[in-house]
């Protein structure tokens, strides 16, 4: 007893240090900014979505739900694999000055902030639109009735089960190849922004992945 009591004397005496995420003000002020675009983003494409519905018959408003529920896994998935990813092996091609490799070290440093805009802005955002235009189509199939139907049932099931089945396939390549995709999204991001040296060939492998 006296062996047990000791070791739970000890347990209560150890500290974990805060890991470092910037300032308070800094996160104060991301939180902040990250709410008030998500507000008005959200809103404006959910406007969007609903006039884009309207003018098109319910097969191609089902594409356009397969599409922002695709927009969703892919983001999510990139939000996992900046997490997850390892950013050694980023500086050594960063100074062998490789495409997009310096835009990767900085998505790995900031994968709180990257992850939270993938994995939630865009996230929630793409859930409420897929949302949205799932009950605009069963308004459309079943008319303006309040009793649910099973054509209803089917549509929010299954747009629900390919989001969720679809994020969970992406986690999977996410951390199994998380170098591999931070880094073509840091070479999209050099691309899209204007890239000073020419692109090298030599990169990662497609199965770096996970940080050893």
């Amino acid at each position: 007893m006296d062996e047990v009591s000791k070791r739970s004397a000890e347990d209560k005496k150890i500290r974990f240090k805060q890991n470092g995420a910037g300032s308070k003000k800094k996160n104060i002020i991301w939180i902040l900014l990250i709410t008030i675009i998500s507000f008005f983003s959200s809103a404006a494409l959910s406007w969007a979505a609903s006039d884009v519905l309207k003018a098109v018959d319910i097969f191609t408003a089902f594409l356009v739900i397969l599409f922002i529920v695709l927009i969703n896994i892919i983001s999510d998935t990139i939000g996992t694999a900046v997490t997850a990813a390892d950013e050694t092996p980023f500086h050594a091609m960063a100074s062998r000055k490789l495409y997009g490799a310096k835009q990767s070290i900085k998505l790995i440093r900031n994968a709180d902030k990257v992850s939270n805009v993938c994995n939630d802005v865009i996230g929630d955002i793409c859930g409420v639109i897929s949302g949205a235009a799932g009950a605009y189509i069963i308004i459309r199939i079943i008319g303006g009735g309040s009793e649910i139907s099973l054509v209803g049932l089917v549509i929010t099931g299954l747009i629900a089960a390919l989001t969720v089945g679809g994020k969970a396939l992406g986690k999977i390549i996410a951390i199994g190849n998380s170098n591999y995709i931070v880094y073509k999204v840091g070479v999209i991001i050099q691309f899209l922004t204007g890239g000073s040296h020419k692109r090298k060939k030599k990169g990662l492998k497609k199965n770096d992945g996970n940080k050893k």
